[in-house]
């Protein structure tokens, strides 16, 4: 596979987070902005009319780094309810006769865009990227000042993920995220372009479908795809481009050229797609790859290119001591998927966040299996347990934005648009209900080849949902497997409230897991300290952890009815200290344990065998 570590249309050493943030729609020229951008707190949102937008700013801040790290150079965790970027940069000459546009991977939350004096963008969403068109704005040769307002109010129903409505890191809610959190960066196009493509791996067919999104449809244009793998050419592909908005090819893959992937050989084809004109000459091109695997669904299992393949997930939270919720270098996105894979993990549950676009390259690349996780919490509001969550159309608006740039990714095997939602099941339909299957029903039109749960854990209100699960920190062991038995007579473990008040429709059948367990408090200096936290009393000593840990995962490796696990965490994460690894990915356990543990045949396995 072609890498896409060195892209680039300048030189990009000297500044922080230069790779190529796109990895799976990549075009030679780009301009990274990142680095030193003016930055002016705004405490009472009144900026706008203060002139923010038009004067210099006060301090400095290094994009892209949010303003409450170390590695911003601001370090400020207060409360920040507004803040203001600006920079200014010239539209590469080079550039004549294209567009420019300008790429913001993700802004934490509501965020406007000024170029040149005028509004060229509004996003809500802190997780999703979006783009400005500069044409008619700033032309190639030209100046652009950009300046950047992101709100982020605490008050009121937003998906936030993991980060505090209260000023200090609690319990599991850490350090809040504002402002600029990923890469911002330019490229020009053509004036008809290609757009994000979906490329849909087809394992029965030996082919791949793609389907090419057009900014415009022009007389004579055609599009051509061409696969490759080491060998060269594998095969190609041409359609019309001047009929159809979003114009669709297959490439049919000669059975001698099929190579599944798969975590023990996760092989990626490489795409490259071109748009041409009538004389045959390019209009616009891209470079891109793909795996070609298959998710199904027999019974109560999971299969992974039609084999029975027991998942063995960690949760990640992504949080970083000096980047927060960015990583700081890339380097650091492979040491994680390297830490899971070291400790006998073949995945990750992406949890409370959707991690940077790069890291789920690495995991392509890698073989690592993820599940697709959108930062919901922050739905929460004061009122009767009947009515507790409150998500609003903006949840499913920005979670499709992250379904539909994560589609072609042959590591994401499975969905998961909502996590821990709590409220007691009754006989009137509430917010929660309408906002849970609006967000399934959704994502099964945008993607129908995977998986999807409809809540992780908690409040199951979708029937037909792919997937059922729970969560259970219950810590010894022996009870444990007890609580997980009844799963063989079609009455799984299921959360509650503590009275035993149902928060979920009745389980039908369908695969099962437990998607969070464990968290295990572990640490080898304090092992009782009250800053630390975590899940049951903390194991007397180490040995004891080993115990704990081969009990619980053996249960479910046990159970053949189990698909798979998801274990409590990879690394701690400031005052939760149940990770496997400490917050700064430094040795806390003996690896070759845990992995051996993990390791043991499942019974799922051995079944389908």
């Amino acid at each position: 596979m072609t890498s896409v570590s060195s892209v680039s249309g300048a030189d990009t050493t000297s500044l922080p987070r230069p790779e190529y943030p796109r990895p799976q729609f990549v075009r030679p020229d780009w301009l990274c902005l990142n680095g030193s951008w003016q930055f002016e707190t705004d405490p009472g949102d009144s900026g706008l009319e203060r002139g923010l937008c038009e004067r210099e700013l006060m301090s400095r801040i290094t994009v892209p780094f949010c303003p409450e790290s170390a590695l911003s150079g601001i370090g400020e965790t207060d409360f920040l309810e507004a803040v203001w970027y600006r920079r200014e940069f010239t539209v590469p000459p080079e550039w004549a006769g294209r567009r420019a546009l300008l790429h913001f991977q993700a802004v934490d939350h509501d965020t406007t865009v000024w170029v040149n004096g005028r509004e060229v963008a509004r996003h809500r969403g802190g997780f999703t990227p979006f783009t400005a068109d500069l044409h008619g704005v700033a032309e190639p040769g030209t100046r652009a000042v950009v300046v950047v307002r992101a709100r982020d109010t605490r008050h009121g129903p937003q998906a936030r993920g993991k980060q505090a409505t209260w000023y200090g890191n609690t319990g599991c809610h850490y350090t809040r995220t504002t402002g600029i959190w990923q890469s911002v960066w330019a490229e020009p196009v053509p004036h008809t372009h290609l757009r994000r493509p979906r490329v849909t791996p087809d394992l029965a067919g030996a082919a791949f479908h793609l389907e090419v999104p057009l900014s415009a449809n022009r007389r004579g244009q055609h599009l051509v795809a061409e696969l490759r793998d080491a060998d060269g050419v594998v095969c190609s592909a041409r359609t019309r481009a001047d009929l159809d908005l979003t114009p669709r090819l297959t490439l049919a893959v000669p059975p001698d050229r099929v190579r599944p992937w798969s975590p023990s050989d996760p092989h990626l084809y490489d795409l490259r797609l071109e748009l041409r004109d009538g004389d045959n000459e390019v209009v616009d091109a891209f470079d891109s790859y793909a795996g070609l695997r298959s998710v199904s669904v027999d019974g109560t299992s999971l299969r992974l290119n039609g084999e029975a393949f027991f998942q063995r997930l960690v949760l990640d939270q992504g949080y970083y001591p000096d980047g927060v919720m960015t990583a700081p270098d890339d380097g650091a996105l492979v040491r994680d998927i390297e830490l899971g894979l070291a400790a006998g993990f073949n995945g990750a549950r992406l949890h409370q966040k959707v991690f940077e676009e790069r890291y789920l390259y690495h995991a392509d690349r890698l073989g690592y299996l993820l599940w697709g996780e959108f930062g919901d919490w922050g739905a929460k509001v004061e009122g009767p347990r009947t009515d507790l969550q409150r998500p609003d159309a903006s949840f499913v608006a920005e979670w499709l934005e992250a379904v539909a740039r994560d589609y072609s990714h042959p590591s994401v095997v499975g969905w998961c648009p909502l996590n821990e939602t709590h409220q007691v099941l009754h006989d009137r339909l509430t917010g929660l209900d309408d906002v849970t299957t609006a967000m399934f029903l959704a994502t099964k039109a945008a993607d129908g080849t995977r998986p999807v749960i409809d809540a992780s854990g908690y409040a199951h209100r979708v029937p037909f949902t792919d997937v059922y699960d729970s969560h259970l920190y219950e810590q010894d062991p022996a009870r444990f497997a007890a609580a997980m038995a009844p799963l063989a007579e079609g009455r799984p473990y299921t959360n509650t409230e503590e009275d035993g008040t149902a928060w979920s429709v009745a389980y039908r059948g369908q695969p099962y897991f437990c998607s969070e367990f464990g968290g295990i408090r572990w640490n080898p200096d304090r092992t009782s300290s009250d800053d630390s936290w975590g899940y049951g009393e903390a194991p007397r000593d180490e040995e004891e952890f080993y115990t704990r840990f081969e009990g619980l995962t053996g249960a479910l490796l046990a159970d053949p009815l189990m698909f798979g696990y998801c274990y409590t965490q990879l690394t701690d994460v400031h005052q939760e200290q149940n990770g496997l690894y400490t917050f700064h990915r430094g040795r806390k356990l003996d690896v070759a344990r845990l992995r051996a543990a993990q390791l043991r045949p499942a019974a799922s396995e051995s079944k389908d065998a």
